[in-house]
């Protein structure tokens, strides 16, 4: 068994390889060059987002020479998709035939083309921003020749999925004027010389935002996760969890949950974290009574949600912020309740399991507390933390008053003293080893104990945190320090243990650390080559949209089909999400699903009554988009997992999919109900949806898991849903019975902002001829924040609104460019026989709290819970009596 669990641990860890890092390893010369290349990326990384090349600029300007140290966005861009192809050459074989320890020459060979297609624009910037637009030959052939070698990357990187996508897109930009293109389609097309400048030479396509982000900030987090994880910490995040949760019911597989959890704080792909968390609780769940399919779902589904955990979110927390103009800050804080409550439900779901299983946890040690003792010891440690957060929150944020221009050197000495404490605390017990999973475990470790001994990992993190929330630094700028601070605790952790055990084998300690902290910019390189192939390959999608406005035509399709049905458009959404996502890596998922389906939930839903902030569209697209991973037929993390627990793959993803449903309908939930997300909330109002969000969501595990203390009734099963939708949404039952706004005719719109408190929201319906087909009248709905102003016209007007009134109808003109309303001018033909009205005007309805729906649905829970209850108790005693 343990033979058998170890090959298909190989398994797994060549997959994860192959899709994340690259199976090819190899040997003598050529394994040296590209360990070097790895090495001199991250450095080169490290190095363009440290204070340095300024430093370096001033003093070459200080004595008189001038020399460049600091090198653009552009340059950067182009250098950092330089060594993304160079290592992709020799990292991810070519063919299944390639070999996996040596590079061919054709790889050599493409290393060198993938630097001279990428440098050229950086050595003949000059030249190429005088020709504005008009490429020469070589530029033509430049282009073509670097379109055609990321194609051929990008399918040895990340398969063939985005090079079919991208292949799409290519295509349309060509041939999008034929005439055998349906109509509906079709656009004015564009010459070969146009496409290659607009791809390659400007930073439209290739070289546009999505391979920025990845530049300025991917990079970063994924080194800082990689540093983390070598230095030890992957390891100690999933022993803590055991020894915190292991002797629970189905213990290995809440232990799993949680270590995923952690994991995902950091990690950039869910397959990654499958292989690295799964290895170890996937046999152990196993032996504790789970099926082989369900131990690989558990960590499935674990692991896909850490996809959607804050601060990194598979990597692509920085491209929802740059793609939706939302502060990192305020991104992190949308995306945390959801994917909170998330984690504890289906902790709750692996309890539900074990409860239909009849399992029991492992031997937990013995320390002498009763268990009052030990449930007031785990409060102590819940109210612990709290005041750790609030110290990082608040604690921190007054250093900033009480020394504010030293805040910087007061927090160094601080983390330092911190560092050290922990480090000579850790020193006192044996450092954590890796445990074997197949091997019989006949005591949990203490929890206590295993957490003192690798605390200090946290420091970093909450350096981060305190960076971005209290100094409200750029992530990039977080992102440097924390990778600073984690290279230091790397460099010097088992020195400092050595240091306080009285080991002074120092220099053999200070090796082990620095083979550590270069294994970690080793892994962060190869773990970065996927994604900045991905983002580049994405940015071809990204340019094609921006050149052709292709996702205009994909929204009227959407339109078409859901017959302006808002729940049907939405569904329709969430598949073609969950089909482009299939095989995609996060980043790559994320920029594909985004560029063509947000902006159909914005511009249908605004059709139909619907509007939403956009990062709450960007963030259901990138939920179904993840869930991809875990969807057969292709659901990689499904098939990792199976590796692993030797399982049947479809059945694993079939299963990981179920466990995952109620991650698909949060995505439904947070678009109607935006305070999930906390937009516009305060403190407790926050607190207080977030808990009621738990509850709802633990009572939709109980109805999809057809168990709660035993097993549900139908009807049951149909009142807890009931339950969980109007805990979730009590505003869809208020708006049956009081509608939201009272409507009035379009010609009132300057009495109704007239009598509004400035910075207030007015509703509009906007009608008039569409923008692409001016005999059709269309419509959408807008929300117009009110400025200050004398008069109801003068308020519209400072809110970006042109409004006069003709024939008693209010007349809207063209919106002006860099008002909030400019997108109107793309939706409707303002030049056209027909003028643009606001057709009618929406004033707020006075109504009562949709709170008050709670009531009924908490008292049909209480009904649900009393009756399930009583059979538990007569279950119990029946098997008593049996037993007697």
């Amino acid at each position: 068994m343990a033979k058998d669990g170890r090959v298909h641990q190989i398994d797994a860890e060549e997959l994860a390889a192959e899709v994340d890092a690259g199976a090819r390893n190899p040997v003598g010369v050529a394994g040296k060059i590209m360990i070097g290349i790895c090495i001199a990326w991250s450095l080169y990384q490290i190095y363009i987002a440290s204070p340095l090349p300024a430093l370096l600029q001033e003093w070459a300007r200080n004595i008189g020479f001038d020399i460049q140290f600091y090198m653009g966005s552009v340059k950067t861009r182009r250098i950092h998709l330089a060594f993304a192809l160079v290592l992709a050459a020799m990292a991810f074989p070519l063919f299944k035939s390639s070999p996996r320890d040596r590079i061919p020459w054709y790889d050599w060979a493409l290393a060198v083309i993938g630097i001279v297609v990428t440098l050229y624009a950086v050595v003949f910037q000059d030249q190429i921003a005088e020709r504005a637009g008009l490429p020469t030959t070589a530029d033509l052939w430049i282009s073509a020749v670097g379109i055609i070698l990321l194609m051929v990357t990008t399918y040895r990187a990340l398969g063939l999925p985005l090079v079919i996508v991208t292949s799409v897109f290519l295509l349309y930009v060509f041939f999008g004027d034929k005439g055998w293109v349906p109509e509906v389609i079709q656009w004015k097309g564009a010459s070969f010389s146009k496409a290659m400048w607009h791809f390659w030479m400007q930073e439209e396509g290739v070289f546009g935002k999505p391979l920025e982000v990845s530049t300025t900030l991917i990079f970063l987090f994924v080194l800082f996760g990689a540093i983390l994880e070598k230095a030890g910490a992957g390891g100690y995040f999933i022993k803590v969890a055991f020894a915190l949760l292991g002797h629970l019911r189905g213990g290995p597989a809440k232990a799993a949950v949680v270590a995923s959890g952690l994991s995902g704080l950091y990690s950039g792909s869910s397959i990654a974290n499958v292989v690295t968390t799964g290895t170890f609780t996937i046999p152990l769940m196993k032996r504790t009574g789970f099926t082989p399919e369900k131990a690989g779902a558990v960590e499935v589904a674990s692991s896909t949600n850490g996809q959607l955990t804050p601060p990194v979110m598979g990597a692509a927390a920085f491209l929802i912020a740059e793609f939706t103009g939302t502060p990192y800050f305020q991104l992190v804080k949308h995306a945390f309740v959801p994917a909170l409550i998330s984690y504890i439900a289906l902790v709750y779901i692996v309890h539900l399991e074990a409860l239909k299983l009849g399992l029991k946890g492992l031997p937990k040690p013995e320390t002498g507390r009763t268990k009052a003792q030990s449930l007031m010891l785990f409060m102590a440690g819940f109210l612990g933390m709290m005041i750790l957060f609030g110290a990082v929150y608040y604690g921190l944020g007054w250093i900033k008053v009480a020394f504010p221009g030293i805040t910087y050197s007061v927090v160094v000495l601080m983390l330092l003293a911190a560092y050290l404490i922990l480090v000579w605390r850790a020193a006192r017990y044996p450092d954590l080893e890796a445990d074997d999973p197949n091997a019989p475990i006949t005591e949990l470790p203490r929890a206590g104990e295993t957490a003192i001994k690798g605390l200090y990992y946290i420091l970093p993190i909450i350096l981060l945190i305190w960076l971005i929330m209290v100094e409200r630094t750029s992530a990039a700028t977080a992102a440097y320090y924390a990778v600073v601070l984690m290279t230091f605790i790397a460099l010097t952790q088992h020195v400092l243990k050595g240091f306080f055990r009285g080991d002074l084998r120092i220099g053999e300690q200070l090796w082990r650390g620095f083979r550590e902290w270069v294994d970690g910019l080793i892994a962060g390189a190869r773990s970065m080559i996927a994604i900045a192939v991905a983002t580049a390959a994405a940015g071809i999608i990204v340019g094609t949209i921006s050149l052709t406005g292709a996702h205009q035509v994909i929204g009227s399709f959407v339109e078409y089909l859901s017959a302006g049905s808002l729940i049907v458009m939405l569904l329709l959404v969430a598949v073609m999400s969950l089909i482009l996502g299939m095989g995609l890596p996060t980043t790559a998922n994320y920029i594909v699903v985004s560029s063509l389906m947000a902006p159909v939930i914005l511009s249908v839903g605004a059709q139909n009554g619907l509007l939403l902030p956009a990062v709450a569209a960007h963030l259901f697209v990138f939920y179904f988009g993840i869930l991809a991973d875990d969807t057969p037929p292709v659901g990689l993390a499904a098939f990792a997992a199976a590796a692993i627990s030797g399982g049947d793959p479809i059945k694993t993803g079939v299963q990981g999919f179920m466990y995952d449903i109620r991650t698909a309908i949060l995505p439904f939930l947070f678009v109607f109900n935006t305070e999930l997300l906390l937009i516009d909330v305060t403190v407790w109002k926050g607190i207080f949806v977030f808990i009621i969000g738990v509850i709802a969501m633990l009572m939709f595990a109980s109805a999809t898991q057809g168990y709660m203390f035993v097993r549900n009734k139908w009807w049951e099963t149909v009142a807890l849903l009931l339950v969980a939708f109007t805990l979730f949404r009590p505003g869809f039952w208020l708006d049956k019975v009081q509608p939201p706004f009272v409507e009035h005719a379009g010609s009132q719109v300057f009495e109704l902002a007239q009598k509004a408190e400035p910075g207030t929201l007015l509703r509009l319906r906007i009608e008039g001829p569409d923008f692409n087909d001016p005999d059709r009248i269309k419509g959408t709905f807008i929300n117009v924040e009110l400025q200050k102003g004398a008069t109801g016209k003068d308020r519209l007007a400072k809110s970006g609104l042109m409004i006069t009134i003709k024939d008693g109808k209010a007349v809207l003109e063209e919106p002006m460019p860099g008002t909030p309303f400019f997108d109107l001018a793309r939706t409707f033909d303002f030049y056209g026989d027909k003028p643009v009205l606001v057709a009618r005007a929406y004033s707020k309805a006075e109504r009562m709290p949709k709170e008050v729906f709670y009531i009924p649905a908490l008292l049909l829970l209480g009904l649900v819970m009393l009756a399930q209850w009583r059979r538990k108790k007569r279950i119990e005693a029946q098997a008593a009596a049996q037993a007697a």
